[in-house]
């Protein structure tokens, strides 16, 4: 007899679906074809030797070796977290390392969310964390946004139906490109905690800023207000994402989350529960190369991003028909381009990788309800001027074609 495994799935797992971008990001092995859609590093600009010569450090050192190589506690590598801490403003006892910020958030879908619970994201939101949150079977809500970020009214009517908490990407958003004004930054801290609604910052683009002036995170004013009122364990209402992965490596997998001492014990113990810990040797070698090398690679990547954004800004302006219109971002890596209502996104994409040879992401994927499909993301990361230029040129042709 042969098993229908099916019918063994657990109803969580039945709803789960394939990442588009992972999907997409297959594309990268067709030579022929330009790929704006994965949001990953260039890995021409990885400190590679540097990452090398750290973990040669580590594996030759007789104080550090053996640890390396050996099972470690959950919360993670002392120094690492004392390191992190300090750059939080907060104590080691208020942060987690992860694998990746993506675990971090797998990890508070799983400590929040029950069937039917509400959560609050803007519209639209990054794709990942929609994958890490789904699974928990969450009710969506979504709060829209202009240029500035969400829009506090709509913000607030939505916090009154109390959410397990707001997720949101306040610098260089992933998929829009859009950084949330330090206006609207003080307004969502204070309309979070007045609501009592958690906030969960992720905060994985925040060092790639090529433009304008650094803003607080909501982490920072979040302990600002708090410091009133007992400090950021009795009054703390954020719960901060951070990574190395789009300013060191992603191979390494060292991410952290910054919260409260209640909400982190308890991802804690969902730590020890999903891994035990994140490798204790890549953890070594993060530090290190992040106190030797990250500020020197920091101006490095904004020098090629900017003009890499640049160039497909310049190129979006020159050939784009009528009707398309796109974000300006002042960081990360990612354009949002609005296209002719009558441009699907999704048929657009199958045209364009048989036609034009360029590969993007629809933006339905970023809406929990799958709207916004006349919606697409750039990514220009890993696009040099030269090979994007003439490729937005043939997308803006296979968009003027399918508009008319």
């Amino acid at each position: 007899m042969t098993l229908d495994w099916t019918t063994r799935f657990s109803a969580r797992a039945a709803g789960m679906t394939a990442s588009e971008i992972r999907e997409l990001l297959k594309l990268l092995d067709r030579p022929d074809v330009v790929s704006f859609a994965g949001g990953i590093p260039d890995p021409e600009l990885f400190p590679a030797d540097a990452v090398a010569n750290a973990y040669e450090r580590v594996l030759t050192s007789n104080e550090r070796k053996l640890a390396a190589l050996q099972y470690s506690v959950s919360e993670g590598y002392g120094p690492l977290r004392a390191h992190l801490a300090e750059g939080a403003g907060v104590g080691v006892e208020n942060v987690l390392v992860t694998n990746g910020s993506q675990q971090g958030l797998d990890f508070i879908g799983k400590l929040f969310v029950g069937p039917g619970d509400r959560v609050l994201v803007t519209s639209p939101t990054y794709l990942g964390a929609l994958q890490a949150f789904s699974p928990y079977e969450p009710a969506y809500d979504v709060v829209a946004m202009d240029e500035e970020g969400p829009l506090p009214d709509a913000l607030e009517a939505r916090l009154a139906a109390k959410p397990r908490f707001f997720y949101l990407v306040p610098d260089f958003q992933n998929p829009t490109g859009i950084t949330v004004s330090l206006a609207r930054r003080e307004a969502i801290v204070a309309l979070c905690a007045r609501h009592g609604v958690p906030i969960v910052e992720d905060a994985a683009y925040t060092r790639l800023r090529y433009d304008g002036q650094d803003l607080p995170s909501l982490l920072e004013l979040d302990r600002a207000r708090a410091a009133g009122e007992g400090g950021f364990d009795a009054a703390g209402n954020v719960l901060y994402l951070g990574t190395f992965s789009k300013t060191l490596v992603p191979a390494l997998r060292v991410g952290w989350v910054v919260a409260p001492a209640d909400p982190l014990r308890r991802l804690v113990l969902i730590k020890q529960a999903s891994d035990l810990h994140t490798s204790t040797i890549n953890q070594m070698v993060a530090l290190e190369v992040a106190m030797t090398t990250l500020d020197r690679q920091i101006p490095r990547l904004r020098a090629v991003y900017r003009e890499r954004r640049d160039a497909m800004l310049a190129a979006l302006s020159r050939h784009m028909p009528a009707g398309v219109s796109w974000s300006r971002p002042e960081g990360g890596m990612f354009v949002w381009l609005t296209l002719p209502a009558a441009v699907d996104g999704a048929r657009l994409l199958a045209r364009c990788v048989e036609g034009a040879r360029v590969a993007f992401v629809p933006g339905a994927a970023f809406f929990p309800d799958r709207s916004g499909t006349n919606t697409i993301r750039l990514s220009f990361s890993l696009a040099k001027p030269e090979v994007a230029a003439p490729a937005i040129g043939r997308l803006a042709e296979a968009v003027g074609a399918l508009a008319q």
